[in-house]
């Protein structure tokens, strides 16, 4: 990969250093539902397809190594203004996820297991008002590898806070996606100089146990 001038100042500023997996991961898979899959969604993602790939991987090569396997899902289950009623102001297409609405389920792309941990949300982060953080302290997990949508959004807010709970982030830029490739490249770059790990789906199924 060439490098750029970016890239060089950002090194030369302390940033991009590794953090590195610890001994117990889990995957985290945010938001891999309908309403970023099927395009009739005001919130399709075209690049949406490959990220599910990637994400279904990912969980075949944890589950194959018995490493847990986490959802998550915006859920409101009436209004969500109701829940959430500033950010329902500023996104009105939440209302992809509330409970009546078909675009809410999980794609059967990649979808739970039974016996699967899913965590419902009202917000971006999965840790916010949640129950994700006690979850992952029983489990004993100290490193989560995060794939899902959007990149700038709800992938980012999860990443910060996994960061700030003191775990791991190890972002799969192969299983994340965002509306543009503007976005989506900028916040995988900074999220890979200052609060995670970016690494492709081939090197994070290998450490997961995946041949």
């Amino acid at each position: 990969m060439v490098r750029t001038p970016l890239a060089d100042d950002y090194e030369a500023a302390g940033f991009g250093c590794r953090i590195g997996w610890g001994e117990h991961p889990a995957v985290l898979l945010v938001d891999p539902v309908q309403a970023y899959a099927v395009p009739d969604s005001r919130l399709y993602l075209d690049t949406a397809e490959n990220a599910l790939r990637a994400m279904a991987h990912l969980a075949r090569a944890a589950r194959r190594s018995q490493f847990p396997v986490i959802f998550t899902a915006v859920h409101y289950d009436g209004e969500p203004s109701a829940d959430a009623p500033h950010f329902a102001r500023k996104v009105p297409s939440l209302d992809a996820f509330r409970a009546s609405n078909p675009h809410a389920a999980f794609t059967a792309h990649c979808a739970p297991e039974p016996g699967e941990v899913v965590i419902h949300k009202h917000y971006p982060s999965a840790f916010f008002e949640t129950r994700l953080r006690d979850v992952l302290n029983v489990l004993g997990v100290d490193t989560v590898v995060i794939g899902g949508f959007s990149t700038s959004g709800c992938v980012r807010a999860t990443t910060l806070d996994a960061l700030q709970y003191g775990l791991r982030p190890i972002v799969v830029r192969d299983a994340v996606a965002d509306r543009d490739t503007g976005p989506h490249e900028a916040n995988l770059f900074d999220l890979d100089s200052k609060y995670a790990d970016v690494v492709d789906v081939v090197s994070a199924c290998r450490r997961l146990g995946d041949p």
